[in-house]
């Protein structure tokens, strides 16, 4: 299997995402979107949340604008739901509040010798689907937790601070109590 391009080749300092104009109905959408790797988005228990019942709140925030990959978003799930669901069980009310819904496309050229004669370059230069991403706005919460206890809260930060390698921007933790 090829392994994934770099984030710096997916251009960060456009506001929207490219999306393609063709006077041609055929050519201007994208065909197939590849299916999103994020298995769960809600996890826990959303009874006791939707009660009331979980007074601590921990968000992770972006503090700046980033387009983060959807296995970069399940990595960072799993890590986060092993830790709470080992140490707090049952305790918690864990949600991803992004969605990935930016296609990433790739170009693929032929390098080496003799390949100018096997590429067509930039002439139909789309693109192949190879991802998808979810664009951050600074600011934005990327996860969120709500637990009935201040251990509870305690774990869910700590396991927030083991993630925050996974994640390709800077990001801060916030604790908040209701009530």
């Amino acid at each position: 299997m090829a392994s994934l391009r770099k984030a710096s080749s997916y251009s960060k300092k456009k506001v929207r995402p490219y999306t393609r104009k063709s006077s041609k109905r055929k050519k201007a959408y994208i065909k197939t979107i590849p299916q999103s790797k994020i298995v769960k988005f809600n996890m826990g228990d959303a009874k006791g949340y939707n009660q009331g019942k979980h007074p601590f709140t921990v968000k992770l925030i972006a503090t700046e604008k980033i387009q983060m990959r959807d296995n970069a978003l399940e990595s960072c799930r799993l890590l986060i739901f092993k830790i709470l669901e080992k140490a707090v069980q049952g305790e918690y009310y864990f949600e991803i509040k992004v969605y990935p819904h930016h296609i990433l496309r790739e170009n693929k050229i032929a390098a080496g010798a003799g390949a100018d004669r096997l590429s067509s370059g930039m002439r139909h230069a789309f693109g192949v689907t190879t991802g998808r991403a979810a664009i951050i706005q600074k600011g934005k919460e990327i996860f969120r937790v709500t637990c009935s206890t201040e251990k509870a809260a305690r774990i869910a930060r700590k396991a927030f601070t083991t993630a925050k390698p996974k994640i390709p921007c800077k990001t801060k933790i916030s604790l908040e109590k209701s009530k």
